[in-house]
């Protein structure tokens, strides 16, 4: 449905980049319904993790539908551009941990997706790419600010002035991409992966989340409170009650929340 697609397997979500036939781009109706689609998993309580995928063998997404902006005006664009906002900020404020199974090309708006995600699976035909000065623009789904947070500012300039491509050997010697995997396998690797993070206690893991999210933007005693929060949060929870009682009676935790 215009382009996105959630699917749902007990405690996982899937959001899925649903537009194969346009190298999933993000078309003005996609945006809508990707900020739509994560509005409603960042409200369900029942997801502790959410993986984001892509339809299609050739990209993961390959940025802005350019041929859609093509016929734009200058007031078109300008009234896309909250949309394409909260589609963005909808894949970076969920509160539970985001893998992001990247495959074939990232590029533009893709690649931001990816840095979105906390955690960036990536198969052997990943390309990333930020190349939006290419075509006189500049990234606008995030990508100056999380490259910077994400690979240092050496690195980020490299990647936003040059405008280049970098193949997962690359991504992951630049911190771009987290694991590697075998071709054609990175939704069912980064869905084993949300699977393992969702059997941990969702207060916790959300709290923790949250530490690293806000911590990187901040100095270190900041971010020591930040913690603090956080560890108080899961420290005074039902979660943390189960939690002990479920490894002293050796058993799998019921978490309550």
């Amino acid at each position: 449905m215009n382009g996105v697609t959630l699917r749902r397997d007990g405690h996982v979500a899937e959001i899925v980049l649903d537009r194969p036939e346009a190298l999933n781009a993000l078309s003005t109706a996609m945006a809508r319904r990707l900020a739509a689609v994560c509005g409603e998993v960042a409200a369900d309580a029942g997801v502790r993790a959410v993986v984001l995928s892509a339809a299609g063998e050739k990209a993961f997404c390959v940025g802005a539908d350019l041929k859609e902006r093509n016929a734009m005006t200058d007031e078109e664009i300008f009234a896309q551009r909250p949309v394409f906002r909260a589609a963005f900020g909808g894949v970076l404020n969920l509160p539970q941990p985001v893998i992001a199974a990247v495959h074939g090309f990232a590029l533009g708006g893709g690649c931001e997706f990816a840095l979105s995600a906390d955690l960036i699976v990536a198969d052997e035909t990943a390309v990333f790419g930020l190349p939006e000065v290419r075509v006189g623009l500049v990234p606008g789904g995030g990508g100056t600010q999380l490259a910077l947070r994400r690979l240092g500012p050496g690195r980020a300039a490299d990647l936003v002035f040059t405008g280049r491509r970098l193949g997962v050997e690359e991504a992951l010697d630049y911190g771009l991409a987290d694991r590697k995997v075998p071709a054609g396998t990175a939704r069912e690797e980064a869905l084993a992966l949300a699977a393992v993070i969702a059997q941990n206690s969702p207060v916790a893991v959300r709290a923790a989340k949250r530490a690293l999210r806000l911590g990187g933007g901040v100095g270190l005693d900041a971010g020591l409170d930040l913690e603090e929060n956080a560890w108080r949060t899961a420290a005074f929870s039902a979660d943390r009650r189960e939690g002990i009682a479920a490894f002293t009676e050796k058993r799998t935790p019921n978490w309550p929340s």
